[in-house]
């Protein structure tokens, strides 16, 4: 059966000498140590080594093909978002990194599609750069962060993006980033196991309470990871809606019930009871397969989970293809 992965992250194989050009630091570089592989520093703290397959999309191509992927969303990785620098320096690493991404695509237009990135601490220049990559680079849509420096999703400063994302027919992947309370956490990966899954949920909650999907009924939003935590705390959202709409309904006053069948999420869960638990939630034409290619949190085979599932063979193309082409817009 035909498979789409939503969730794969793409760096080139060189990056500039971002520091060096702008003048500041904060930015990632690489530093080749071996063929075949790379470290990825911020300044001059080690973040994490990649392979090959991070950055040749022939390797990718090979990996995909034994594992029966169709098509691979490219997007990049988001310690490179870098929405903390100075707008202007923010556009030009986003061109880079949409000009490198593009032309990946267009050597493999049948096994890739492209989603950017943007300088989201600037929404002018945000849009500005998506109508380029919408019209010139043909991309599908664009990664954003879970949140934007200090603006949360539901920030005023990012209702003329949506409007536009909406308007171009962009699709939006929504990825934590920057994860509240990591210093707290500097043991036992904790900002990857308990940081991600909190940011994306605070991602969902805030466009939910915060009426962004009212706003913009026909735009297109993924969330990572199964929608992080959000599952698993639904019933404590739902009733803090009911209990105290004072404090919880105090922008948006339709229930957060309304809003399940209006974003996608993916299917990267690790687990078939909560796999059943976020299609029961959102509706299966709404979780989509992706398995945060080429990354160790990631599915090892893509779609793995739901091959060796009870699901029916209709249930499954939704979750396999079906969902992702809906929330690409290609259907």
């Amino acid at each position: 059966m035909k498979k789409i992965d939503i969730h794969t992250h793409l760096i080139p194989e060189k990056l500039p000498d971002w520091a060096g050009k702008f003048g500041y630091g904060g930015f990632v570089n690489l530093r080749h140590c071996a063929p075949g592989c790379a470290q990825m520093y911020v300044d001059d703290r080690f973040f994490r080594e990649i392979q090959s397959n991070c950055w040749d999309p022939r390797h990718r191509i090979r990996d995909c093909d034994a594992s029966g992927v169709q098509i691979q969303v490219l997007s990049t990785i988001p310690v490179l978002f870098s929405y903390w620098a100075k707008p202007s320096d923010g556009l030009d690493l986003s061109r880079f990194l949409n000009d490198h991404l593009a032309d990946v695509v267009r050597q493999y237009p049948d096994r890739f599609v492209g989603l950017g990135t943007l300088p989201m601490q600037d929404p002018g220049l945000a849009i500005g750069e998506m109508q380029r990559c919408m019209d010139e680079l043909g991309f599908g849509g664009f990664e954003i962060g879970s949140h934007i420096n200090h603006w949360n999703l539901d920030a005023p400063e990012l209702n003329a993006f949506f409007a536009e994302a909406e308007a171009c027919g962009a699709a939006l992947f929504v990825h934590p980033w920057d994860m509240l309370g990591s210093e707290r956490m500097p043991k036992y990966w904790l900002p990857w196991l308990v940081g991600m899954p909190a940011e994306t949920s605070l991602s969902i909650c805030c466009m939910l309470f915060g009426g962004v999907f009212e706003r913009y009924p026909d735009l297109r939003v993924a969330f990572a990871h199964g929608g992080g935590a959000f599952p698993g705390t639904y019933g404590r959202i739902r009733h803090g809606f009911a209990a105290r709409p004072d404090l919880v309904a105090v922008d948006n006053p339709v229930s957060p019930d309304e809003a399940l069948g209006k974003f996608w999420v993916d299917a990267l869960v690790h687990d078939q009871d909560m796999l059943d638990k976020i299609i029961a939630l959102f509706g299966i034409d709404r979780v989509a397969m992706g398995s945060d290619y080429p990354f160790p949190l990631g599915e090892a085979h893509p779609g793995q989970l739901i091959e060796e599932s009870a699901y029916d063979a209709d249930e499954k193309s939704w979750l396999l293809y079906r969902s992702a082409e809906a929330w690409l817009g290609i259907l």
